[in-house]
C-alpha cells in the first residue's frame, strides 16, 4: 500500500486526508493519506524520515511552504514562486506548487475573470506568493498588503519581475480601488484567530469579490461579512480541492474525481 500525507504545524484542521482517501477509494487504489504535525525545527528530519519510510508524496502547508525548498528540488514554477506545497518523493524529492493552479480554478469556477482586474492580496506567505504570481501571469494588477511591511515589499518586488504588482501598507488601503480581495493569511482559521478579520471591515464594499483561502471554517468571519454586504464570494474549499487534485495527479499520474474529493472535504468540515 502506498502512503501519502500532509505536513504542517498545526495540521489538525486539515481535511486533506478525508479528501484524498475518498479519491483513492473511488479509484480502487491501494493507498492511504495521513496528516503529520511537524514543528518547524523538525522539518528536515521529517522530510528525510518520509523518504526513509517509503512515503510517496506529501502536501506541505503552513508554515513550511518556503522553508521546505531547502530540502527538495523545485520545478521551474515553484522556483519562480519561491514556495512549495507538494512533494513527490523518490530517489530525489521533487517539489511543486499547485496552489497557483488551485486559486485560478477556484476563481474560474466562481465566474471571476482575472485579466485587467485589480486584486488586493492580504498576506505575503507561501499561498500569497503562489496566487500573486499566477494572477500577474494572467494579466491582473496585484496589490500586496501585509502586517510585516518588509515581507510584503519583498513579495511585491519579486512579482514585479513578471507583471504589475505594488505594495500598499494596511494603513493606506482606504484610498485603494480594487475588484477582488483575497485573504491569503490564516487569520479566521479554526485554531488561529477564529472569528477575526484579516483587514478592516470597512474595506469590504458592495460590488467587490471576496476570496478567502481559509477553508476551516468554510463560513469565515470575512466570508460572512462579504455576503452581508452583497459581495460575490469564493470559498477556500474550492482552492483546496483543485490544488489537491493537481497534487494527486503529480503523485499518481491519475486524474482524480474532483466531485468526490469536494464531497468528502465538505463532510469532514461538517
Amino acid at each position: 500500500m502506498d502512503c501519502y500525507g500532509v505536513i504542517g504545524y498545526p495540521v489538525k484542521h486539515s481535511v486533506s486526508p478525508a479528501m484524498h482517501n475518498a479519491a483513492f477509494r473511488a479509484l480502487g487504489m491501494s493507498a492511504v493519506y495521513a496528516s503529520f504535525e511537524v514543528k518547524p525545527e523538525d522539518l528536515k528530519t521529517a522530510i528525510e524520515g518520509a523518504r526513509a519510510l517509503g512515503i510517496k508524496g506529501l502536501n506541505v502547508t503552513i508554515p513550511h511552504k518556503e522553508e521546505v525548498m531547502k530540502f527538495s528540488k523545485p520545478d521551474e514554477l515553484a522556483s519562480k514562486i519561491g514556495a512549495v506545497n507538494t512533494l513527490k518523493i523518490g530517489e530525489e524529492i521533487e517539489a511543486y506548487n499547485t496552489d497557483a493552479y488551485g486559486a485560478l480554478k477556484a476563481l474560474e469556477k466562481a465566474g471571476v475573470g482575472v485579466a485587467g482586474k485589480t486584486f488586493l492580496i492580504v498576506g505575503a506567505g507561501g499561498a500569497a506568493r503562489a496566487i500573486a504570481f499566477a494572477l500577474v501571469e494572467h494579466g491582473a494588477v496585484v496589490v500586496i498588503t501585509n502586517r510585516t511591511e518588509q515581507r510584503g515589499l519583498k513579495l511585491a518586488q519579486d512579482v514585479r519581475k513578471y507583471g504589475e504588482c505594488v505594495f500598499v501598507p494596511m494603513s493606506e488601503l482606504e484610498r485603494l480601488k480594487f475588484d477582488v480581495l483575497i485573504n491569503a493569511t490564516p487569520v479566521g482559521m479554526n485554531g488561529y484567530m477564529p472569528g477575526k478579520l484579516p483587514i478592516d471591515g470597512k474595506l469590504i464594499k458592495e460590488g467587490i469579490v471576496v476570496f478567502d483561502t481559509v477553508y476551516n471554517p468554510m463560513e469565515t468571519a470575512l466570508i460572512k461579512l462579504a455576503k452581508m454586504r452583497g459581495c460575490k464570494v469564493v470559498y477556500g474549499i474550492d482552492m483546496l480541492v483543485y490544488q489537491g487534485a493537481k497534487a494527486f495527479e503529480i503523485w499518481t499520474g491519475v486524474t482524480p474525481p474532483v466531485d468526490v474529493m469536494k464531497k468528502a472535504a465538505l463532510e469532514a468540515l461538517s
